[in-house]
């Protein structure tokens, strides 16, 4: 072979190797990896779909639109590995001497296994049965990981779902720590905490590992993964900071558990946050509501500490460690409005004021 088909047979190698390698990150290795070639379709797609699903947009319309984005962006991943290795297969046929577009032909025809171009030169059968392999394990990688995948949509929407009957749909802390100071007492928040620690453990690494699935919406409109996960951590740190109950380690080590998952995967999908502001810094959650949010617990007859400064001092404490990272995957996901910029109120409100602000940001209601 002369130089330039030497180089053209190594870039194409290159280029296939780079194909395959992109997919064991994506699939196979069980650890955050952000890959270039998964990144750039991810991005091209997003962009498609804002353009038809854009913030101008009522939310039911763009949820309804956005739920396709995930599983849209996993077919075109793999249709991309298939055209990568066609160009590199298609440089390695040309280099050894086949015709350009007979290259192409006998590319394409090798790794879908149709067998109707076969150019009678030396390699040639090397080449097709190798690139046949490929393209048979890049297809039954797919196939073989969309249970893995729907399996973990569902361990993650299990608590999710059931979260609803605690906190309403989208959760607010506020009904949950009313409904259960009501029906079970504060004391049987604890287990919430277990479970939900557990919850955020298995999300970070599924999350961040099989990264389509941050982009996985729930089968209601009004629930979100992101919504809940927030709700959860406000709900601890309500209660460890303004509920006047005998300290539970419990919701300290599941508020940590909470950020650091959201703060990992936001960091995989290189979302600004600092993992290191002091405590006084600003949050979404801002003293005023943070006082509305009291008034409405203590309208319920939750206990509440005497020291309303150094409970606020202490929930924002909480929030700084999540909040910029759960405002990021807010937008990411394209999640319903949060509790805190919703009408306040206890699990016993009536539903009028929150049908009212619902219609305003375009919330469902259940």
């Amino acid at each position: 072979m002369n130089p330039v088909a030497i180089i053209a047979f190594v870039a194409g190698a290159l280029v296939v190797a780079r194909a395959i390698l992109s997919a064991l990150r994506t699939f196979v290795l069980p650890r955050a990896s952000n890959d270039v070639v998964a990144r750039t379709v991810f991005h091209a797609t997003r962009r498609a779909f804002d353009v038809v699903a854009g913030p101008s947009k009522p939310y039911e319309r763009r949820d309804r639109l956005m739920a396709y984005f995930g599983p849209v962006s996993l077919i075109v991943l793999p249709g991309t590995w298939i055209v990568i290795v066609i160009v590199g297969y298609t440089a390695m046929f040309w280099a050894i001497g086949v015709p350009i577009y007979e290259a192409f032909a006998a590319s394409g025809s090798s790794l879908l296994t149709l067998g109707f171009v076969h150019p009678d030169l030396p390699g040639t059968d090397l080449l097709a049965f190798t690139e046949a392999t490929i393209g048979l394990g890049l297809i039954a990688l797919l196939i073989s990981y969309l249970p893995t995948i729907y399996g973990a949509f569902s361990r993650r929407e299990l608590l999710v779902n059931l979260l609803e009957v605690r906190a309403d749909s989208p959760p607010s802390p506020l009904v949950l720590i009313t409904r259960f100071h009501r029906l079970q007492g504060l004391a049987a928040l604890g287990e919430m905490w277990e479970r939900w620690e557990e919850w955020f453990s298995d999300v970070e690494e599924t999350h961040t590992s099989l990264t389509v699935l941050v982009h996985y919406r729930s089968q209601q409109p009004d629930h979100s993964w992101v919504n809940a996960a927030g709700a959860m951590m406000d709900a601890a740190a309500l209660v460890r900071s303004a509920v006047d109950v005998p300290m539970d380690v419990r919701a300290d080590l599941m508020i940590r558990a909470g950020y650091l998952a959201v703060r990992r995967i936001a960091g995989f999908f290189r979302l600004p946050f600092d993992p290191n502001l002091p405590p006084g810094t600003p949050t979404s959650v801002d003293r005023g509501r943070f006082d509305a949010a009291l008034e409405v617990l203590e309208s319920a007859g939750v206990p509440l500490v005497a020291d309303r400064d150094k409970a606020w001092r202490d929930f924002d404490g909480w929030r700084v460690n999540y909040d910029a990272a759960l405002r990021g995957l807010e937008r990411l996901t394209v999640a319903p409005t949060p509790w805190w910029e919703r009408p306040m109120r206890s699990a016993w409100a009536t539903d009028e004021p929150v049908a009212a602000e619902a219609a305003a940001h375009d919330i469902p209601v259940r």
